[in-house]
């Protein structure tokens, strides 16, 4: 049995140290890889999809202040992601965001559309301990009430406390994943107007 655990904890570190890896990479193969969580048109004046190759380098990466880009020139689409340094000082959190941003010519300009993804592992791992709060704080309401729990005024001021709990770490988890997702998108940003100005600057300044 300990075996069988240790094998099932081993599994899963596997899979969700597979799935960061997978997701920061930004290869053909995997710049789709994420769940969608976000998305944000955009259209950037004076700008042409030539003027987006003589920014890229010859293997289409271009290396920004806070993170990098890469250009998929059959495709007309950018990826783009912070830097992700090991044993970085930086705040990390568990939600971190990547773009891939969708680009086509419209009169002198570009229109964009950046569609943000963060990892499945996120995603799921988020959801499932929504889940696991709110259907437990659900189920022991509905079994304390039909055991009488409610019958009595000691009994209601602690059923009431125990949901008031249930709510507040529910509370808690909205209010961390919001923030967190907030300073991870406000990075993503980051290097999307700091790409964006990089396109749309003379060469050379």
């Amino acid at each position: 049995m300990l075996l069988a655990g240790l094998f099932a904890g081993a599994l899963f570190l596997g899979l969700l140290v597979g799935d960061w890896v997978y997701f920061i990479r930004l290869t053909p193969d995997a710049v789709r890889y994420g769940c969608r969580v976000a998305s944000r048109p955009d259209q950037w004046s004076g700008s042409t999809v030539e003027s987006i190759r003589d920014r890229f380098g010859p293997d289409g990466v271009l290396m920004l202040p806070h993170g990098v880009a890469w250009w998929y020139s059959d495709l007309s689409q950018i990826a783009i992601r912070p830097q992700y340094r090991l044993f970085s000082r930086k705040f990390r959190t568990a939600w971190p965001v990547k773009g891939l941003i969708h680009v086509s010519p419209h009169d002198e300009a570009l229109v964009t559309h950046c569609v943000k993804r963060i990892p499945w592992s996120s995603a799921l791992i988020t959801a499932i301990w929504f889940a696991v709060v709110l259907l437990g704080s659900l189920t022991f309401v509905v079994q304390y009430a039909l055991e009488g729990g409610f019958t009595t005024l000691g009994g209601a001021f602690l059923g009431i406390g125990i949901t008031g709990l249930a709510g507040m770490v529910a509370l808690f988890g909205i209010v961390t994943v919001t923030l967190s997702y907030r300073l991870e998108d406000s990075r993503l940003m980051q290097v999307y107007d700091e790409l964006h100005a990089a396109i749309t600057s003379p060469k050379g300044s």
